[in-house]
């Protein structure tokens, strides 16, 4: 049965096991690739050109702009942050798909982008699929971020005060996924790109 190469892009509070989930989907399924975003930041501890990120200079960055090759981009504490359209359409035309990690405002461009900009007929518009991770209450969300014990409580706030302004945005995208028990998260979004890919 032939399916259909998806581009899949995943939103979600800090703490909302989205990488979790994300890291599940690429060892399920093979054919699943990790779209990498590019950067102008220096690399950070052991983070590896190509594969955390295209570490690029301001200079590429802002030719790659010129030449409109973004699907969206942003400038986030002076350094540039962004989405190559190509790398994505390459992925799709061998038959594979493609997941992006992106916040709901860079999430909102992408969307807009390929729905606005895209012809119909066009892989990264006929496989676009947005889902976004919910967690199951707020409290559920402050415990998660407590537990980890990686920031402090004024950054916890701030996690937390991001995240109601995030969850707010939710209904922008066509599936919404609420991860209260991992397994069953994970199965739910299994039967969404199944389903999306044709498969079921």
């Amino acid at each position: 049965m032939k399916t259909k190469p998806l581009f899949i892009v995943i939103s979600a509070p800090s703490g909302c096991g989205k990488s979790t989930l994300i890291d599940m989907l690429l060892q399920q399924y093979p054919e699943l690739i990790y779209s990498i975003s590019c950067t102008t930041r220096a690399p950070r501890g052991d983070e590896e050109d190509g594969i955390d990120y295209h570490f690029l200079t301001v200079e590429r960055f802002r030719e790659l702009i010129a030449e409109d090759a973004f699907l969206e981009y942003a400038e986030v504490h002076g350094n540039y942050y962004g989405t190559l359209r190509a790398p994505i359409a390459e992925i799709l035309a061998e038959g594979n798909s493609a997941i992006l990690d992106i916040d709901v405002a860079g999430a909102a461009k992408v969307r807009h982008h390929v729905m606005h900009h895209l012809p119909p007929d066009d892989p990264l518009r006929v496989g676009f699929t947005d889902i976004f991770i919910n967690p199951p209450s707020m409290e559920a969300l402050r415990e998660r971020l407590e537990r980890r014990g990686t920031d402090s409580p004024e950054v916890i706030e701030r996690r937390l005060a991001n995240a109601e302004g995030e969850m707010a945005r939710a209904p922008e995208y066509m599936y919404q996924v609420t991860n209260d028990d991992l397994s069953i998260a994970y199965k739910r979004l299994c039967d969404l790109i199944e389903v999306r890919a044709g498969r079921m």
